[in-house]
């Protein structure tokens, strides 16, 4: 875990604010997808879970938004399946 990335978290590791530059929120989006099991499908509420208990600001749609906007999380057209990109590595950026 970077320290820049560790500015947004809580005691707990959960994000605590968003950040308002493109560089941190990669480091988030990167930090959010090691929540998420390879190999393995969500639901939706699931998904919406899982974010929830690593942040505190209460905003799920940006960050489920986000997670499939950079690649780090595929989804159906109609949201009934998501999955973790196997093409995407700890070491991406």
């Amino acid at each position: 875990m970077t320290q820049e990335l560790e500015r947004f978290l809580d005691e707990e590791g959960r994000l605590k604010v968003w950040p308002a530059k493109q560089a941190p929120r990669v480091e988030v989006f990167r930090y959010l997808a090691g929540k998420f099991e390879p190999g393995r499908d969500y639901t939706e509420h699931e998904v919406n879970d899982i974010l929830s208990s690593w942040h505190t600001f209460e905003d799920l749609f940006i960050l489920r938004r986000g997670l499939v906007e950079s690649g780090w999380l595929l989804r159906l057209k109609n949201g009934s399946r998501y999955w973790r990109n196997p093409e995407k590595t700890e070491d991406d950026a």
